[in-house]
C-alpha cells in the first residue's frame, strides 16, 4: 500500500482540529467503528463523522468499508523521514558563512528561533542572525528592540542581554542602537 504523501504542515493541519485529533487518538489506541470513537472520546457522532471524513479524504484514516477504521501510522514516519532528509526548507536557507548556517538550521523553523543556544559559539552564531534586524545609526528604546525580538523568541530579555554582551548592540539611558556584527554594504 502506498503512504500518503504528507508534508508536515498538512499533517499537524488535520490534526489541529481536537475532534479530529481525539479521533485519531481513539482509533491508534483500538476504536474501530464510529460508535467506539464516540464512546473514547465523548464527541458528538455528527463531528465525530465530519473528522472521519476529512481524514479518509486527506488519506490518514481508511474506512475498511465494514465500517472498521485504521490510522495509516506509518504517514507520521514517513513525514519524520522527509522532513530528517530534506535538509534546510527554503524559507531557512541563511546567508551565512556555512558553520553559522549549520547552527542556524538547527535552532531556526519558520523565521523563529525554537530555543536560545546555551554555547557561546553557536549563541554568536545566532547574534549574527539578529543583528541586522536593527538599523547602524539608529536608536532604539527597550520596548521597540523587544517588539523587533518577539518576532524571533519570547524571551526577549535574554535575546536583548546577550546582544549587549556579545557587543552587537550598545546601551545607555535607555536607548540601545546597533554597535557590532557583520554589515553590508
Amino acid at each position: 500500500m502506498d503512504l500518503p504523501a504528507f508534508r508536515s504542515a498538512e499533517l499537524v493541519g488535520l490534526l489541529a482540529d481536537p475532534v479530529r485529533l481525539r479521533t485519531v487518538a481513539a482509533i491508534v489506541l483500538g476504536a474501530r467503528t464510529y460508535a467506539e470513537v464516540r464512546a473514547a472520546t465523548g464527541d458528538e457522532l455528527r463531528a465525530i463523522t465530519r473528522a472521519c471524513n476529512r481524514l479518509v479524504d486527506a488519506g490518514l484514516v481508511i474506512d475498511g468499508g465494514d465500517g472498521a477504521l485504521f490510522v495509516v501510522e506509518g504517514a507520521f514516519a514517513a513525514v519524520a523521514r522527509t522532513e530528517a532528509t530534506s535538509g534546510p526548507r527554503a524559507a531557512e536557507e541563511f546567508d551565512a558563512p556555512a558553520e553559522e548556517a549549520k547552527v542556524l538550521r538547527a535552532f531556526v523553523r519558520d523565521g523563529r528561533l525554537t530555543s536560545i543556544p546555551t554555547g557561546d559559539k553557536k549563541k554568536i552564531a545566532v547574534l549574527e542572525w539578529l543583528a541586522p534586524n536593527f538599523e547602524p545609526g539608529r536608536k532604539y528604546s527597550e520596548q521597540m528592540v523587544n517588539l523587533v525580538l518577539g518576532k524571533f523568541h519570547a524571551d526577549t530579555a535574554a535575546l536583548r542581554r546577550y546582544l549587549v554582551d556579545f557587543g552587537y548592540l550598545s546601551r545607555e539611558n535607555g536607548q540601545y542602537w546597533r554597535s557590532g556584527g557583520r554589515v553590508d554594504p
